[in-house]
């Protein structure tokens, strides 16, 4: 497969682009910054510079030619202000989502977060309320369209512990936390199970292998 990352310099990224690639899967990364292409380039992937908050649908449908999948794993970062979340955690996940659909790519993968249904609870951050809608007006989005299939993946409290290979994954899960390793365990193996798309699934460590968590959430 080849399979095109929004946001290929993430943790989660990176680390699903070594997965891949170990696989056998041709990946490419988009990356704001041109020299973040040692990284993507030691993890099995090829680099693409393109700027989602700048670049236009045709310009990221030109780097989606060919592909077999895309996964949309961009954001704008724990630094970044209410502004930023807008044009990166929402306005891009929809550029990204309306390329794929013009470059005829329907594997759609999105790195969601959990706490995105409804209006964020009274006292939240206001910069984490703004990450919190744009993810979520995100995800409506993409589910409203019909030539993508899609999978949304909310994952819990994101760490850097290593990956345990054990998961539970649900349409709803309740609230933990998940090793990225793991998140990134989980996406490979979404990608491979066409069964999963139309979901939406909360992610959080949990007792069962990830292949197998995967099998039992897929339809048909």
């Amino acid at each position: 497969m080849r399979i095109v990352i929004a946001g290929g310099h993430g943790q989660i990224a990176l680390r699903l682009s070594r997965l891949l690639a170990a696989r056998g899967d041709e990946i490419a990364g988009m990356i704001r910054r041109p020299e973040q292409a040692g990284d993507l380039l030691a993890a099995g992937a090829e680099p693409v510079v393109c700027d989602l908050e700048s670049a236009t649908v045709e310009d990221v449908a030109r780097h989606l030619e060919s592909a077999d999948a895309a996964v949309f794993a961009a954001g704008a970062g724990p630094g970044s202000g209410e502004a930023r979340k807008e044009t990166v955690d929402r306005a891009a996940a929809v550029l990204f989502a309306d390329a794929a659909e013009q470059a005829g790519v329907r594997r759609f993968l999105v790195v969601s977060a959990m706490g995105t249904d409804g209006e964020p609870p009274e006292g939240t951050d206001p910069v984490f309320a703004a990450y919190l809608r744009a993810k979520g007006a995100a995800d409506d989005d993409v589910r409203a369209r019909k030539d993508l299939d899609w999978t949304i993946l909310r994952p819990g409290r994101l760490t850097n512990d290593a990956g345990t290979g054990l998961v539970a994954l649900a349409e709803h899960t309740g609230r933990g936390m998940v090793p990225r390793d793991d998140v990134a365990a989980v996406l490979a193996e979404l990608l491979a199970e066409p069964g999963t798309a139309g979901l939406t699934l909360d992610l959080i460590s949990g007792e069962t292998e990830v292949a197998t968590a995967v099998r039992a959430v897929a339809r048909g």
